[in-house]
């Protein structure tokens, strides 16, 4: 019994306040967010890495000299040699030559017919010399475009390499991990593909306390690949077995792992809330959410992104997260001095402001909404779009005295200022917060509309009569009619009763006879 209760208040709330908008709609997932957010990959880790080795630029020069005088047919001729040394030397030859710091020859080597080549000699168990040099190459080819990445898989490298994973050679299963990653990195059907062949365990072994820290850097990076992509997502299985990996590399001190982790997570929460289930109940969250605070901005853009993904979650899943206090770490993240860490800090809290009225009431109580205010008057265009939602959303969850308290924020100036932007989406944000808020403000309703008034808010109402958006004109001529009309004004001065009134409980600290906005 006590469960239908939220149900018919969730119901009443949608017939009343915001024509059917509910929690699901109002929460918004990555893919929502604006196509900017996910632009920005140089924050991210990278899908593919070449293997290029350190030297100095002389040594550089040397081999650049060395290789051009190489004719490629007379490479892959000395590669399929049965003498041992000459066929290393050619291998060799052909990885320097991918391991060019400047435009290494991908395409030639490939039509050359050197691949089958290489690939046959990952089976060169008696020269581990071979193997490695081979693994090598074909790791370069396979950082390039998803054909060059394909003909490596084509070739049959797949199998080979997840035999390598279990040679006594490190250097060997290295290089074979560094493979696989590129190949994984390529998108879902290749990633799937190599889970298939059972890629997973034999990693998840290399995890230990005596793995040297650049092995387990690339270890961490193929698991984020693994991750990565939801269309389709990995499989359930591969996530479960992941999961126990991810909670022990969190700890890490090596600031590349904890980065290259924390991505995984934030790809793993970004798939829906079966998998953000899966994530919460892996134990991992209270040990995320202190890194939203990590003094390197690698690792709290990259937590923000994993726990912001949570709470597109349900209200239960968006609880977890406020249960181990995050709210505390945005006074910090909403003035923070990177332009992009404001604009995600926002959006997460917008997806707190569509949640239950408690999770509305813990963002007021933790100080936030005038950060989210002076975010909306003052930050870029993208932050401001944030922050309407936020806004917009706590209009439809907040009760009247949340929505009373955002008014005696001084939000109504800068909300309105937003009417006369030339993005629609966001006109429509503010549109229907202020009609929200207006259906909301009962006895205050004329000094509310006053606000609008004395802030031009009004005459950019007015304005948006005109505008080519149905949905945008229709809302604004209905604002206009409701409460700025003669007649509004006559009818709005009567207490309201009825379905949709909200009285007051008189134990607040807002006095009974209105607001002092």
């Amino acid at each position: 019994m006590a469960a239908e209760a939220p149900m018919l208040n969730k119901n009443r709330m949608m017939v009343f306040k915001n024509k059917g908008k509910d929690q699901e709609e109002m929460r918004r997932r990555r893919n929502e967010v604006t196509v900017e957010l996910r632009k920005n990959k140089r924050e991210e880790t990278l899908q593919k890495r070449r293997n290029v080795p350190i030297t100095d630029s002389t040594d550089e020069d040397d081999i650049d000299k060395h290789l051009s005088k190489i004719s490629l047919d007379d490479l892959v001729a000395k590669a399929a040699s049965a003498d041992p040394a000459e066929q290393l030397q050619a291998v060799q030859s052909a990885r320097k030559l991918l391991s060019s710091d400047r435009n290494p020859p991908i395409d030639p080597l490939i039509e050359s017919g050197i691949l089958p080549i290489l690939v046959r000699c990952l089976e060169q168990h008696n020269s581990p010399s071979l193997q490695f040099e081979a693994a090598w190459a074909l790791t370069n080819i396979a950082s390039g475009t998803s054909a060059q990445t394909q003909a490596v898989v084509t070739a049959g490298a797949v199998p080979l390499f997840l035999h390598l994973l279990l040679s006594s050679q490190q250097n060997v299963c290295e290089q074979a991990v560094w493979a696989l990653g590129n190949i994984i990195g390529d998108g879902p059907v290749p990633r799937d593909y190599v889970i298939n062949l059972g890629v997973v365990q034999p990693l998840l072994t290399f995890i230990k306390p005596d793995i040297p820290i650049t092995f387990l850097r690339n270890v961490t990076w193929v698991i984020v690949n693994l991750c990565r992509n939801k269309d389709p997502p990995p499989p359930v299985q591969t996530i479960k077995d992941i999961l126990p990996a991810l909670n022990v590399l969190i700890h890490h001190q090596d600031i590349n792992i904890l980065v290259d982790t924390v991505w995984a997570l934030s790809y793993l929460t970004d798939g829906g809330n079966e998998q953000i289930q899966m994530v919460i109940d892996s134990g991992v969250v209270p040990r995320l959410i202190p890194l939203l605070s990590h003094k390197e901005v690698k690792v709290q853009t990259a937590a923000l992104r994993a726990v912001g993904n949570i709470v597109t979650g349900t209200d239960e899943q968006t609880q977890t997260v406020l249960n181990c206090d995050a709210l505390s770490h945005f006074p910090n993240l909403l003035t923070h001095p990177k332009e992009k860490i404001c604009k995600e800090a926002v959006w997460f809290l917008s997806n707190i402001t569509a949640g239950n009225q408690s999770q509305v009431q813990a963002v007021i109580d933790a100080g936030l909404l005038p950060l989210i205010i002076r975010n909306l008057a003052k930050g870029e265009f993208q932050t401001q779009k944030e922050a309407a939602w936020a806004i917009s959303n706590l209009t439809v969850s907040g009760n009247r005295d949340q929505v009373a308290r955002l008014i005696q924020e001084g939000v109504i100036g800068p909300f309105c200022d937003l009417l006369s932007c030339k993005d629609t989406q966001v006109v429509q944000v503010v549109l229907d917060g202020i009609h929200n808020m207006l259906k909301l403000a009962g006895q205050q309703v004329e000094q509310l509309a006053n606000m609008i008034e004395e802030c031009a808010g009004l005459d950019k109402i007015e304005a948006l009569q005109n505008h080519e958006n149905v949905d945008i004109y229709k809302l604004a001529y209905d604002i206009i009619e409701q409460y700025f009309s003669e007649e509004a004004d006559d009818t709005n001065l009567a207490p309201q009763v009825g379905e949709g009134s909200f009285e007051f409980d008189q134990t607040t600290s807002i006095p009974s006879e209105g607001f002092k906005f």
